[in-house]
């Protein structure tokens, strides 16, 4: 069973490497001429960690299916951890005006470090499917 769970990570990290941008952010920054492209290409990064995520994470449910106490379980810790990226990001940029104290790359900044935490996010999701056992 670890085995298949194992599987799956490596399909969803395929093209997201853990703790790495993807060859589709790399090849869009050598194209990219300016600020506002480089901001774009991060924007797409972090969206398509967005969409692994979303992914794993309704297998994950699937997984889960008619085990309410432990997909309740999951979405409290889903919950927890988007309020814990959004207070971490936050923590790292801590200023008002944002644009102001940390420049136009700010919003590459922010998607970027976005990314990051959603793709070390999902390792755990795939842990969780791993180590999930049925409560009833």
């Amino acid at each position: 069973m670890r085995s298949v769970a194992v599987l799956i990570l490596w399909v969803i990290l395929g093209f997201r490497s853990y703790g790495q941008n993807s060859a589709e952010y790399k090849g869009c920054v050598d194209k990219s001429q300016a600020q506002s492209e480089l901001n774009k290409c991060a924007s797409d990064e972090a969206a398509g960690a967005d969409s692994d995520l979303n992914a794993a994470y309704k297998e994950l449910l699937a997984k889960m299916a008619g085990d309410s106490l432990a997909i309740e379980k999951v979405r409290e810790a889903e919950k927890a951890w988007l309020h814990y990226r959004d207070a971490y990001i936050e923590a790292i940029y801590p200023a008002q005006d944002k644009q102001l104290a940390y420049g136009t790359e700010y919003p590459m900044d922010v998607n970027l470090l976005r990314a990051k935490l959603t793709r070390e996010h999902l390792a755990a999701i795939a842990y969780l499917m791993t180590e999930y056992q049925p409560t009833q």
